[in-house]
Order: C-alpha cells, then structure tokens, then sequence
C-alpha cells in the first residue's frame, strides 16, 4: 500500500456505527428494560394510591405537600441515580450495576412495609428506593438505544410499556390490599415486593450491552451542554416533567374533593395507566413514520391542553375521559423522551452519560413539581392553582422542544 492511501486511510472519516436492529441478545435487552420500567415508573405512578392512603390513615397529621415530597424524593434520585449509573455504564456494563441494585431496590421496598413515621418512609421509600429505581432505570434504557437505532422508538415503547401495566396492576392491588382485606398496610407493601423481586431477578438475567466500554476520556461529557439542541431540549423535558406528574400524585385526591368515591378515585389511576400503556405502544408505531420528534411535540402539547382542561371537570364521566386521554398523551411522550436525549449522543457509548446527565437534570423537576404544587393545594385549598401551573409548565416544555426539532433536523417535515 502506498504512503498517500495509508494517509488517505488514516484520515477517513470514522464509520457511522452499526446497530443490531433486533436478535435474541436485543429483544432480551428489551425485556430486561421492560420488567425495570414495571419496578421503576410503573411503582412510581401508583404513587397516588399511598399519598391518599399515607392522608388517611397513617400519616393524618401530614400535609398534602409533605406527603407528597415522598413521592418527589422518589423520582428525583429515580432520575438524579442516571448520573452515577449513565457513566458507569458506559465503562462497565450494565449488569455489575443492575444485580445488586435490585436486591437493595426490593429490600426498600421491604422496609417501607415496616414503617410507621414520616421520616422513615422519606428514608425507605424515597431515598433508598428512588435511587435504586435509577440506578436499574438507567443502565437498561441504555441498553435498549445502543441495540436499536431506526427501531429504537418501537423498542422504547414496548419497553416503557411495563411501567404501564404496572400502573393499572399497582394502583388495583394496592387498593384491594390495604382498603378490602384484613392484611394491614405491612403485608400488602410486602405482596408487591414479591412481585417486584420477581421482576428484578428476570431483568438481572436478559440485560446486555452491545456497545464496546468507554475507557478513556472524563465519566462527565460536559461538552455536551454545548449543543444547543441537546441543552434546549432537556430544559423542555425538565418542564414537562415539573407539570406532568400532577395527574399521577394527584387524581385521586382531586377525585374525592368532587364527591368520588374512594375505590373509584383510586381506579382513575389504573384507567389512567391503561391507557398510557396504549400511548406507548402506538407513539413508538407511528414515530418512524411521523418523525418521534413531531409525535413527542404533539404528545407533550395534548398533555398541557389536557391538564388545563382539567379544571372543568367536576364529574366522574369527566374525570374517565379526562384520565384516558392524559394517560394516552402522557404514555407516548414518556415512552419517547429517553430515545431523543440518546439520539444526541455521537457515539453509542456515550449514550448512558448523555441519557444519565440529562436524567441528573430532569430529577430536580421531578423533585420540586409535586410539592410546589401540593403547597398551592394546602395554600389556596383548591386545585385550580396547582392545575393552572402544570398546564403552563407543560405547554412551556412543549415549546422548547419544538424549538429543538429545528436545531436537530431543520426544516424537514418528518423528523
């Protein structure tokens, strides 16, 4: 070979790389990402079901703000463990990470059974099981994006879909175990637990990571930020993420205000997260014919329409439709969001560092949304502020991220 053609060769452009698209190995990362999402947002979106319980009988001399900075605490360290994990990852691996976080995972899970004072579910439940939550999340939603790249929205929405059928199973159990059964709250957290453990052992076995370890280079990509796409477009989910979650924390206590009753409060959120389990499926389906970008934006922006629209209702039919259509919004923009913050990563290790620093990020939403508008609850007595801020927040987000679709793809129509 000549001297010109080495150079020539050493100069070339670095490959794109390849993606697997599917075999065994990918579809066993999808299931790995699916039982994590069942323990992880699904557990997270059932939420609602302890805050309403915690009110009424454990935890009576609590506020609705403090109540809910469990539930808080609980998603910021589910997104702010991607800051730990995402790097990790990246290096080693998702299994050294995933194994002995679900054994701590379950066993917060375990403690939470035990408690009886605030703080010791602050500790068990939000702390301990929060960031376990994101230390499994963050590694298997990785996992999923380096195998799959034009079928990486289809492979995220089966993927999140578990959380939804956790969040129509989680919601009816729990309702069922602690309000229609002689089992008492120990043993009905503990029933979800075993099922949880279930869950962790399938995902510990089928989870794998295609992509060679990063083994040079800051665990940090602060360079990152610098693209304007990628630091717009997490502000934009960060609103999203401060509003979206008053539907999940919130329903039910919305729902008894307007003489509900309590079993059929508690079931808006099952209907609610059936249907997210639709949005999911159906906004991953359509994104490659639509563009994700444009199928997340008109998601993201039904979600802010449909949250203000919420202060009108005052029936239970209403409150049905009102929970099907935000569950279905809502599904499709959480199924999506993780696959366009991994789109900006040049390179597939580099995914769980670009997806963990913006999950870092997204955890101060999910740790402020609910309490500062639990404050307003306590404050004004009413909802309607509470709503009013979700609604706006929401449509904010959704702006942004409009915005980023033009840096990332410019004028293209299906993007």
């Amino acid at each position: 070979m000549s001297v010109d053609s080495e150079k020539g060769s050493e100069n070339a452009p670095p490959k794109p790389p390849v993606f697997a698209e599917g075999g065994l190995k990918a579809w066993c990362a999808v299931v790995s990402c699916w039982c994590i999402m069942f323990n992880t947002f699904g557990y997270i979106n059932a939420f609602g079901i302890y805050q309403s319980y915690y009110s009424q009988n454990l935890l009576q001399s609590e506020s609705e703000s403090n109540l809910a900075w469990i539930g808080s605490i609980q998603v910021f360290f589910m997104f702010s463990g991607g800051l730990i994990a995402g790097p990790l990852m990246d290096r080693y691996g998702p299994k050294i990470i995933v194994v002995p976080c679900s054994v701590l995972f379950v066993l917060s899970v375990m403690l939470t059974s035990l408690c009886h004072e605030y703080y010791q579910f602050m500790l068990a439940q939000g702390v301990l099981g929060g960031l376990m939550n994101g230390l499994t999340y963050t590694p298997t939603v990785t996992a999923v994006n380096q195998y799959f790249f034009k079928r990486r929205p289809i492979a995220m929405g089966i993927s999140s879909s578990g959380s939804s059928l956790a969040g129509v199973i989680f919601p009816i159990a729990l309702n069922r175990l602690l309000n229609h059964s002689s089992l008492g709250f120990g043993w009905s957290v503990r029933v979800v637990g075993f099922i949880m453990l279930a869950m962790c052992l399938v995902a510990s076995v089928t989870v794998s990571s295609p992509a060679p370890r990063r083994k040079a280079g800051p665990l940090i990509l602060i360079e990152a930020w610098k693209n304007p796409g990628y630091t717009i477009q997490n502000v934009g989910i960060f609103l999203l993420m401060w509003g979206m979650f008053t539907p999940f924390f919130y329903i039910p206590g919305y729902s008894i205000s307007i003489g509900i009753g309590v079993d059929l409060s508690n079931y808006l959120i099952a209907i609610l997260n059936a249907a997210s389990l639709f949005g999911r499926l159906l906004g991953g389906a359509i994104s490659n014919k639509f563009g994700r970008s444009n199928v997340m934006f008109f998601s993201s922006t039904a979600c802010g329409i449909l949250i203000l629209g919420w202060l009108a209702i005052k029936s239970l039919g209403g409150m049905i439709v009102f929970s099907i259509l935000y569950g279905f919004f809502s599904g499709s923009f959480i199924g999506l969001f993780p696959s366009m913050i991994a789109m900006a990563a040049p390179k597939p290790n580099m995914i769980g560092t670009y997806v963990g620093m913006a999950m870092g990020f997204l955890g101060i939403a999910g740790l402020t949304g609910t309490p500062i508008t639990g404050a307003m609850i306590n404050s004004y007595g009413t909802y309607t502020a509470a709503i009013i801020f979700s609604g706006v927040v929401c449509l904010g987000g959704s702006a942004l991220l409009l915005v980023a679709r033009f840096i990332f793809f410019g004028p293209k129509l299906i993007a």
